[in-house]
């Protein structure tokens, strides 16, 4: 088989087309003067708050600050606990760790790896103030369960939607169920910028007004702090570059999606499953994802012809060393444990061709 090159992901501007909006928004920026909270901010804040169909959202530095600000926002505080999943960067729980909250680790499905609304019930306690689940891979999480159990018990749903940019759960966009949505625009990100960036949405105005504030240090007015907030600013910069993205993020989804139905329809026949969506059709496809007994021997035989591939996560949250002191020991977490030792995750971005994706599957049958 001749070996070709396919990294496992391109951020080049050249590929995605869009190297003179990009120029153009840079240079709209420069010519201002106005770097940080402007017009360019404002702007996108506006165009997409639409694009996920809340009444607000408001910018900040990164998706990590967007979730600890909107559990902020929403009255999550020390003492509190937020149930959340274990198979996901592990800034999910850093996030609700930083409000002063406990992050508590419950289980994922075995199939789509997203939280469990059953293992999510057996973790509730008195002590309990809201869940922070996560639409993994860019696609939702079984989120009507989830937030019908929510309103059963009052607690407060915000939605980790850091990966799924545009996607939708059973024709409903996500980032708006709950209290608020949170959103990172991390360059790999479906929507990425040049640097970090995040944004909370919400339709509640006091919850949006209040992450206003807290994002720029508590201020109400200038040199006016109201509350202790922090300095987590989205700049003028990054939200230029987002603006001249957005308006392709449905297309290049749609593109993401059809290149996984590819791999799907490639590997239909071998013994490599991938991760299944519980919505297909809505999912942004941010990761495709395989499982094998064999990962270490399936990534190393990929990078002998040429392919990258990655491992999203190898080290499931509750496991890592910061969290130790938790309690929750390896098989507190039994599906997202096995799910940390049998995961590839393979070459997925719109700029590859049909060609591409035949390639890595050729390799995949070979091994």
């Amino acid at each position: 088989m001749t070996s070709r090159a396919i990294r496992f992901n391109d951020l080049s501007l050249v590929e995605t087309g869009l190297s003179e909006e990009v120029a153009n928004s840079l240079s709209r920026v420069v010519s201002s003067g106005w770097y940080v909270l402007g017009p360019e901010v404002e702007a996108f804040e506006k165009e997409f708050a639409e694009t996920i169909g809340t009444r607000h959202a408001v910018g900040t530095a990164s998706g990590t600050d967007a979730i600890s600000l909107a559990l902020i926002a929403t009255g999550v505080s020390a003492g509190d606990e937020v149930v959340t999943s274990p198979l996901t960067a592990t800034f999910t729980a850093l996030a609700i760790s930083r409000t002063g909250a406990r992050p508590v680790f419950a289980d994922v499905e075995p199939n789509s790896l997203t939280l469990s609304a059953e293992s999510v019930e057996r973790k509730i306690t008195p002590r309990t103030k809201a869940m922070v689940p996560v639409h993994l891979y860019g696609s939702g999480c079984d989120i009507e369960a989830l937030d019908r159990m929510a309103r059963e018990r009052e607690l407060l749903v915000i939605e980790d939607a850091c990966q799924a940019h545009g996607a939708t759960h059973h024709g409903t966009t996500l980032g708006g169920w709950g209290a608020a949505g949170t959103f990172s625009f991390y360059p790999t990100k479906n929507l990425g910028g040049l640097g970090d960036g995040g944004i909370v949405t919400t339709n509640d105005e006091e919850i949006a007004s209040l992450v206003r504030r807290l994002r720029n240090g508590g201020q109400a007015s200038r040199y006016v702090h109201e509350e202790i907030g922090v300095n987590s600013r989205l700049d003028e910069i990054q939200a230029a570059v987002l603006r001249a993205k957005l308006p392709y993020l449905e297309a290049w989804n749609r593109r993401r999606r059809e290149l996984a139905e590819r791999y799907e329809a490639g590997l239909a026949s071998t013994a490599f499953t991938p991760v299944a969506p519980l919505d297909p059709s809505g999912s942004a496809r941010h990761l495709f994802v395989i499982r094998t007994p064999e990962p270490t021997s399936v990534m190393a035989h990929l990078r002998d012809h040429g392919v990258d591939a990655l491992v999203h996560y190898p080290i499931p949250a509750h496991l890592q060393p910061a969290y130790r002191h938790l309690g929750q020991a390896e098989g507190s977490c039994p599906n997202a444990e096995a799910a940390a030792k049998s995961m590839v995750s393979l070459p997925l971005y719109p700029s590859l061709s049909n060609e591409d994706i035949d390639y890595v599957v050729r390799v995949l049958t070979e091994f």
